[in-house]
């Protein structure tokens, strides 16, 4: 079976904003797939302030739990977990927010 990503990520639609969920997800996909190119990831547009990340259906980030963003390692080491068949364990440590101006 392959790994597939699935992420959770608001839409701001602040004018004045550094929060931009959006560009981080596209980042995220960009970094996974350059790394892991037989890796489904996929994005959606969902609840006020998430940045949620499920692999293979299994929830292993999320930003309206820990308040902030994921470290890029964290997520590729999930990955990597995933991709090698073992299992994925909830990643709960995170770097700042942003700050909404």
């Amino acid at each position: 079976m392959g790994v597939i990503i699935k992420v959770e990520y608001w839409l701001v639609m602040f004018y004045l904003t550094h929060c931009r969920y959006g560009p981080r997800y596209q980042e995220l996909a960009q970094v996974i797939k350059g790394e892991f190119p037989e890796v489904d990831v996929s994005g959606f547009v969902g609840r006020r302030g998430s940045f949620e990340i499920h692999i293979n259906e299994v929830l292993v980030f999320s930003k309206l739990e820990t308040g902030g963003f994921p470290y890029e390692d964290d997520i590729m080491n999930a990955v990597q977990a995933a991709f090698d068949g073992k299992p994925v364990q909830k990643i709960t440590k995170s770097r700042a927010p942003c700050v909404i101006m």
